[in-house]
């Protein structure tokens, strides 16, 4: 059984950094999707940054040339460093993985096989 783990969320204030941690357990591996989703009270869930099996990533606009998705599959570890953290980052964000995933495109919400429990991330001004 899958299950993701984040860690690394805190408060700072803008222009701070933080770094998240998702640990993956039960993991196959195999044509998977995996990414960052993150949801501010009152707003839909969106996705951050994503990766794939091949090493392809896909970020949002908002975060580019800011945040960066990396992943240690030895350590079973996905990360999220974001750097130049701006008020609007302010959110919980979620550790996503979905195995199975042939698509080209990025995974709605809705079709996210598993979520880690959420670590909230708070930028003041």
């Amino acid at each position: 059984q899958v299950q993701l783990v984040e860690s690394g969320g805190g408060s700072v204030q803008a222009g701070g950094f933080l770094r998240l941690s998702c640990a993956v357990s039960g993991y196959k591996y195999s044509n998977y999707y995996m990414g960052w989703f993150r949801q501010a009270p009152g707003k839909e869930r969106e996705g951050v940054v994503h990766i794939d099996s091949l090493g392809r990533t896909n970020y949002a606009d908002s975060v580019k040339g800011r945040f960066t998705i990396s992943q240690d599959l030895a350590k079973n570890t996905l990360y999220l460093q974001m750097n130049s953290l701006k008020p609007e980052d302010t959110g919980m964000y979620y550790c996503a993985a979905r195995d199975q995933w042939y698509s080209l495109r990025v995974p709605d919400p809705s079709e996210v096989g598993y979520w880690g429990q959420g670590t909230q991330v708070t930028v003041s001004s």
